[in-house]
């Protein structure tokens, strides 16, 4: 099965897995010892046959004991205690560290179970024992951005080289019920008119989130037998200030701009419909999000009246201007989605100066906080908790992915919260305060949420996307 994706993956190590196409090629390479649930996205077992909470501080799971390593190492306990522990190591910068940062102790129960000491209660903890098990042996290894980490996942490496990854059937590790039918290649082509090409030319089997909205009805009439499969995602486009410096630490400013912004036409034309406005931070379809924050006064929903007046306040008309630094990738249809904000905004008297940028400069100037505003999207808003890294203020870098430097009191109470408060209507009241808190801080700008989107051909097409854009599915093919 040919893959077509719109850029490499920047590393094959889990670890360090950043961008969507590492973290999708890497899940198909490696397992944990659970995993999302297709429907409702909750954690089920994976790796895991049982989990059993003994107190609301301790938890106890038992493994499958079918599973081997790729290399035909069975999986036993001290390989998820070797993991668990490597990942926490404060020494290290692996970005799942904050995931096992409320485990304080884990030890091997027999061969095939671990034992979970927590430090402090952990709402989320079943969603991240998510992430991937390795060998006890290589669980603290130096990076191995090559893909040569041992894993669990239903594929293994089989060569990669610049642009292309390619992926066979594993005899070991997890599969659902037998090992893929298909080699899986996973071909980078950035330029999206070579992408249409090679899809027309009948070469791309499944080519998800490949190509604009717009330009999806032509390629599906003339994509031989193929036809497109879309599912709503569970996502966030978003565009992120930097609010302890500059022009946007004034509020009313970020408020100017989220109301100057017309989701709605945006979602109609450039996204062709496969898009929704976002009127929040959490997608309509998570469990966590509030209906009821639907509102005329929130600033999320365009209001041209009251972003001049929320502009006025600081002095900013037509004639007098202010001037931001805007970052958004090297992918042409977000290029052009920036290029028409900047056009949207400039009669407001906001001027964004769009600077396009490969991936890795793009993180490097939000890490380094060189930014005024950037257009960023969450791929993978599965979890309500996983704000929290990105708009808490113990998780400024480099500590972890606050990028506009949020430091606001009320919002980490919250987020500390829902943290550690269990039962599912609990803490959607919490996140429903923190919904609210960030319309009057707009920390963020949330601007949609969008489908999840593959052009299929006919050997692939019982292909559906997941809503975390994830390609697991590609392993149930046949």
């Amino acid at each position: 099965m040919e893959v077509l994706v719109a850029q490499d993956a920047e590393t094959l190590d889990p670890r360090f897995a950043v961008d969507a196409t590492a973290a999708r090629t890497t899940r198909l390479m490696h397992a944990g010892l659970f995993k999302l649930d297709e429907t409702d996205l909750h954690p089920i077992p994976n790796l895991a046959r049982e989990a059993v909470f003994e107190d609301p501080k301790t938890l106890r799971i038992s493994l499958r004991e079918d599973v081997r390593f790729h290399g035909g190492k069975p999986l036993v306990a001290d390989d998820v205690v070797a993991t668990i522990r490597a990942i926490g190591d404060p020494a290290k910068s692996y970005r799942q560290r904050h995931v096992v940062a409320a485990i304080g102790a884990i030890e091997a129960d027999g061969i095939h179970a671990v034992r979970i000491h927590l430090s402090r209660p952990r709402a989320t903890l079943l969603s991240d024992l998510e992430l991937p098990i390795l060998r006890a042996d290589e669980a603290d290894a130096p990076a191995r951005p090559d893909g040569s980490l041992d894993g669990l996942g239903p594929y293994e490496l089989e060569a990669r080289e610049p642009g292309v990854t390619l992926l066979r059937p594993a005899k070991y590790g997890i599969s659902e019920l037998k090992p893929p039918t298909y080699s899986v290649a996973l071909r980078a082509v950035r330029d999206e008119n070579a992408r249409a090409l090679r899809l027309l030319a009948g070469r791309v089997d499944v080519a998800p989130q490949a190509f604009s909205p717009l330009l999806l009805p032509p390629l599906e009439e003339k994509f031989a037998g193929g036809h497109t499969a879309r599912t709503m995602g569970a996502n966030l486009t978003y565009l992120v200030p930097r609010i302890d410096r500059g022009p946007l630490m004034r509020t009313p400013l970020r408020r100017g701009l989220a109301l100057a912004i017309d989701r709605e036409r945006m979602a109609r034309t450039f996204f062709a419909g496969h898009a929704i406005p976002a009127t929040s931070l959490l997608p309509p379809r998570l469990w966590a999000h509030d209906d009821a924050l639907a509102s005329d006064d929130s600033p999320f929903q365009f209001d041209a009246l009251r972003a001049k007046s929320a502009f006025a306040e600081e002095g900013v008309d037509p004639t007098h201007r202010v001037a931001l630094s805007f970052l958004v990738s090297t992918d042409r249809f977000r290029g052009t989605l920036g290029r028409f904000l900047a056009q949207e905004l400039a009669p407001f008297g906001v001027d964004l100066h769009v600077e396009v940028l490969e991936l890795g400069v793009l993180l490097d100037r939000l890490g380094r906080g060189d930014f005024d505003l950037a257009l960023l999207q969450m791929p993978e808003l599965t979890e309500p908790n996983a704000l929290q890294v990105f708009l808490h203020s113990g998780f400024i870098p480099p500590l972890g992915s606050n990028r506009g430097r949020v430091r606001d009191g009320e919002l980490d109470a919250l987020l500390d919260e829902g943290d550690q408060t269990s039962g599912l209507a609990e803490r959607k009241a919490i996140y429903s305060k923190v919904e609210r808190r960030a319309r009057t801080l707009v920390p963020w700008i949330p601007l949609f949420h969008e489908e999840q989107v593959a052009l299929v051909g006919p050997r692939a097409a019982a292909f559906v996307p997941l809503a975390d854009g994830r390609l697991n599915g590609l392993a149930k093919l046949e």
